[in-house]
């Protein structure tokens, strides 16, 4: 009775121990790192210029974000960037391989199990005395299971799976980074493309225009009505305006290769047709300061390494404590096939086994040191990436507000300049003015009407570069198991 007594009692003492143990843990407490965040931006847009601030609809679930263009062909473009560019394709697999590292690290929970057969003959030396099998061939048939199992006691298998988990956030947030990004160089490469259709219709009609003069002043020279001055500068202005028209044909080709490659065709076999409708700019609520860390996911992916590095610190503290190794093995051996299956050929083993690391020369200080000193850097890239957010939104706010006060005074610039090209020609006609004055007024107006239409696409790309800004109405929320916990 003493005897089985004892044996529970060290039975309980044993699970005492295992269970005191097992509520080490060697992963430090992780809160997100602090950085200073505004209470709002200081060029948030008047809704005069087309914006409006954040309201509370502002937090309902949007669709894709380059849907506030309404324009049906940029959002089929945009469809095939998932599916078909590369550079997306690429930071899908990496994600890939993140998350098999999290089912990795994990399977370090479960034991290990193996099983082997082996049949073998050997002979010992016949000169080794004191040994029964001197000088005997031996045949050894074997078949057997092993397994082992190392209890997670200090946490090194939830430090690593916990750093691979934040690792694979780290990657889904990236992806998603990379699709914000081509998703953005496709806007703007459309929307210029766009508006080098509008300045291609624009300076067509210009030479159609400019033509027709030419050969009202030719006619007016064989009449003896100008000289030939007249005639020169008006095939100077036409040809000038020609050489404008064709620059910019190379500069949509460039802008339409650019496209086929971000959506994943060949330039070669890529053509978009010219299209002159305006587009209109969307309203874009630009929130608070504090959203963007919400919203943005290359500051959740920095957030995420931050963690990750936080694990790292734990890995590097787990391997200060001792590993404890439970093993099994069972099996059949024999020397004949026909007993081979009888218990008398049965084999097996239990053990156990603790080891700890007693002196490594400062190895393991030096790996928690390392650690510690990456966990820093991370929380330093963390407060980078918020900062830059900050400006790039603060940037394009300011940008939209300055281009909208452009786009105002350069259209009152147009407008003066159409009037006096129109005074112009009705004074050359009536012979007031020779037509090197008619030729200033139409170049003036030209290019003030070119002038209009570039800062149109510059305040169309503000706007998308603004929604990249914004995260592109992406929110962390939908990490996968980001609050999960092992």
């Amino acid at each position: 009775m003493f005897l089985v007594r004892g044996s529970l009692v060290r039975k309980a003492i044993a699970v005492a121990v295992a269970s005191a143990l097992g509520a080490c843990s060697t992963l430090p407490h992780y809160s997100q790192p602090q950085s200073a965040v505004p209470d709002h931006f200081a060029s948030t847009p008047q809704p005069a210029a087309g914006w409006t601030v954040a309201a509370p609809a502002d937090g309902e679930a949007r669709g894709p974000w380059w849907t506030l263009f309404n324009d049906d062909e940029l959002n089929h473009l945009e469809a095939q960037v998932d599916v078909s560019n590369q550079t997306v394709r690429k930071a899908v697999a990496q994600l890939e391989a993140a998350r098999s590292m999290v089912d990795y690290q994990r399977a370090g929970y479960a034991p290990v199990v193996t099983a082997g057969a082996s049949a073998q003959r050997y002979r010992t030396s016949q000169n080794v005395v004191h040994k029964g099998l001197a000088g005997h061939t031996v045949p050894d048939f074997s078949t057997g299971l092993a397994a082992s199992w190392e209890p997670d006691l200090f946490g090194r298998v939830k430090n690593a799976t916990v750093n691979a988990r934040d690792n694979a956030q780290a990657s889904e947030a990236d992806l998603q980074s990379v699709r914000l990004s081509v998703a953005t160089d496709l806007a703007i490469d459309y929307f210029d493309l766009r508006s080098l259709d509008r300045q291609k219709k624009l300076l067509d009609d210009t030479v159609t225009a400019y033509a027709a003069a030419l050969r009202i002043v030719q006619q007016q020279l064989k009449d003896g009505a100008i000289d030939a001055s007249a005639v020169a500068q008006a095939q100077t202005q036409l040809e000038s305006t020609r050489t404008q028209d064709s620059d910019i044909d190379v500069q949509r080709a460039q802008l339409e290769h650019a496209i086929a490659t971000l959506v994943g065709q060949p330039a070669s076999s890529f053509s978009l047709p010219p299209k002159v409708e305006t587009v209109a700019l969307p309203q874009i609520p630009a929130g608070v300061p504090s959203q963007l860390l919400e919203r943005r996911p290359d500051i959740a992916a920095a957030e995420r390494r931050v963690a990750a590095a936080n694990a790292q610190i734990g890995e590097a503290r787990a391997a200060f404590y001792p590993n404890l190794t439970l093993s099994a093995t069972a099996g059949l051996e024999s020397s004949f096939f026909a007993p081979w299956l009888t218990a008398s050929s049965l084999f097996w083993s239990l053990g156990s086994q603790i080891a700890g690391t007693l002196f490594d020369g400062g190895r393991r200080a030096a790996a928690l040191n390392n650690a510690s000193a990456q966990y820093d850097g991370t929380v330093a890239d963390y407060r980078q990436t918020v900062l830059v957010a900050f400006q790039q939104v603060e940037d394009d706010l300011s940008s939209l507000n300055t281009l909208a006060n452009e786009a105002d005074s350069q259209q009152r610039a147009t407008a003066a300049a159409d009037l006096s090209l129109k005074l112009t020609t009705n004074r050359y006609q009536a012979g007031a003015v020779d037509y090197l004055n008619v030729v200033t007024a139409q170049t003036i107006a030209l290019s003030n009407e070119r002038a209009a239409e570039q800062i149109d696409a510059r305040r169309i790309d503000a706007s998308v570069q603004l929604l990249k800004a914004l995260g592109g109405g992406w929110d962390r929320n939908a990490l996968t198991d980001a609050n999960a916990t092992d």
